[in-house]
């Protein structure tokens, strides 16, 4: 099992884990906001398990039926966590509603809130490890995993204080209320999250730093050549695809004109840590003075 897998794997036994401790804790309690944090758990698990169908599909090998790959596979899962990022929300304003109608009084609230606290802290620990790893190994289900846990961290710490301000001063709906405004934000979460994940399914291209440097790359190893231009890129999971034209003088030779693509595409290589790149090489009447210029 490869380490996106693991990490996949470890956000099911983590989310189970965190899902016992605030189902205790609002047990406990009887509060509507520690089992509106309980409610986000159940979401994270099942996130985490459409996260590990994902990026089980997105490492297949391309294919016959799918030429370039399965890499989309995790944006679809990071959709759909945010689907349910916003679901996890409504649930809450509506346990939220009717706490806010027929306020309940809290029983043993201290006990409750320190599971609470334990189970928001172990969150909180694999909420790091998933944004960090996400990011270095390039995987948008685990990213999009790592903010979905990162808003039930945000919840869980308001939730603690909201549930220690209701017992202190002895209001207990503002236990129903702080749900309601925990919600709001989640709410955000995941539409932040379903938003970044849509770009990517609609082959929006590399951020703009990232291009500047395939810019540089291409014009720095492509000596030889006239001109490059009609650069597109976009990204899929872990895979960025780079394709363009490269101008050549008419007296150019098809082996140095293949010399000069295998010099490119070992350059832009060395830069990406996965790509798939496709060159078309055109001869220098087709040259448009625009795009990447040869240094």
């Amino acid at each position: 099992m490869n380490r996106t897998l693991w990490i996949a794997t470890g956000s099911i036994a983590v989310g189970v884990v965190v899902l016992g401790l605030k189902t205790l804790a609002w047990w406990m309690t009887g509060s509507v906001a520690l089992l509106s944090d309980a409610l986000e758990s159940t979401v994270n698990v099942v996130t985490a398990l459409a996260a590990l169908f994902a990026i089980r599909i997105a490492q297949r090998p391309a294919d016959s039926t799918h030429p370039y790959g399965h890499h989309k596979a995790e944006f679809l899962s990071a959709v759909l966590e945010g689907v349910m990022i916003i679901v996890a929300a409504l649930l809450i304003l509506d346990e939220a509603w009717q706490g806010i109608r027929n306020p309940r009084p809290l029983v043993a609230p201290w006990e409750g809130l320190l599971v609470n606290a334990l189970a928001g802290t172990i969150n909180a620990v694999w909420c790091a490890i998933l944004l960090r790893q996400g990011r270095r190994l390039q995987s948008p289900a685990l990213v999009a995993d790592g903010h979905h846990l990162l808003s039930d961290v945000v919840s869980s710490a308001g939730v603690l204080v909201g549930v220690s301000l209701a017992i202190a001063t002895g209001y207990p709906i503002l236990d129903p209320i702080l749900a309601a405004l925990v919600a709001v934000n989640i709410l955000w979460s995941g539409w932040m999250v379903m938003s970044a994940s849509l770009g990517g399914l609609m082959d929006k291209a590399v951020p703009d730093d990232l291009l500047r440097d395939i810019h540089e790359t291409i014009s720095s190893n492509a000596g030889g050549a006239i001109e490059a231009h009609d650069l597109r890129t976009r990204s899929a999971g872990s895979m960025t695809f780079v394709d363009f034209h490269l101008v050549m003088d008419g007296n150019t030779s098809v082996a140095q004109a293949h010399a000069i693509c295998d010099r490119i595409e070992a350059a832009l290589r060395d830069r990406l840590d996965n790509a798939q790149i496709t060159i078309h090489v055109e001869p220098e009447h087709k040259a448009k003075h625009s795009g990447v210029l040869v240094i």
